[in-house]
């Protein structure tokens, strides 16, 4: 148990060496901090335009599109967008490598196990100051995470929560997308509007393969 535990504190620390060189070694247009979400987006829309209009004009939207889902799948470290067209079906636009994401398949039982949740949330808040770049906050827990630990008489308030998909590359019980990939996706939400942003964590995905693949 010892050498796992230490084993695992040697890859969080060598993805957050990583993540400190890649951050201050990378130019970044962003204002220091405090900055607002207005602000980063002025700041990176460009950049974040450039690459993400193409993707979806190749899928047939429209930058920003009205509504998106992300999908996360724990296995295959990797975070899918989707968006969806004038008649509402979603298309396949992307995909993100997830750099780095603690814990095991199965659910978020409570503060301090490590794992990342799985069922289906959204996106409640966009934070511009974030310790790991910008981070986007996930609505965990759920209702449907609260039902559940009543019935297995679990402690609600034992439950934990400050799930984030942020940049760097070391997580624990996040979802650490790069600070690259984290600049597009909070831009993505922060025009599309977080009410019109589904996000789905999945232990695997069924389908076997990233449809960008």
């Amino acid at each position: 148990m010892k050498r796992r535990l230490a084993l695992a504190a040697l890859f969080i620390l060598a993805g957050l060496a990583l993540w400190l060189y890649r951050h201050f070694t990378r130019p970044s247009p962003l204002p220091p901090h405090p900055r607002t979400v207005a602000q980063v987006v002025t700041a990176l829309g460009p950049a974040v335009r450039s690459k993400l209009e193409p993707a979806l004009q190749k899928a047939g939207l429209s930058y920003p599109p009205a509504r998106i889902t992300l999908l996360a799948f724990k296995a295959e470290k990797r975070l899918d967008l989707q968006a969806a067209d004038a008649a509402g079906r979603f298309r396949p636009v992307l995909s993100w490598p997830i750099l780095a994401a603690s814990g095991t398949a199965g659910p978020k039982l409570r503060e301090g196990d490590c794992q990342v949740p799985e069922g289906n949330y959204r996106i409640e808040l966009l934070n511009p100051n974030s310790r790991f770049h910008l981070s986007l906050r996930v609505n965990y827990p759920n209702a449907d995470d609260i039902t559940q630990a009543k019935r297995e008489g679990r402690d609600l308030s034992t439950l934990g929560g400050d799930i984030m998909i942020h940049g760097g590359a070391a997580s624990i019980g996040c979802l650490a997308i790069g600070d690259e990939a984290v600049e597009e996706l909070f831009v993505l939400a922060a025009l599309t509007g977080l009410d019109h942003i589904e996000l789905v964590i999945a232990p695997s995905d069924l389908a076997g393969a990233s449809p960008h693949e």
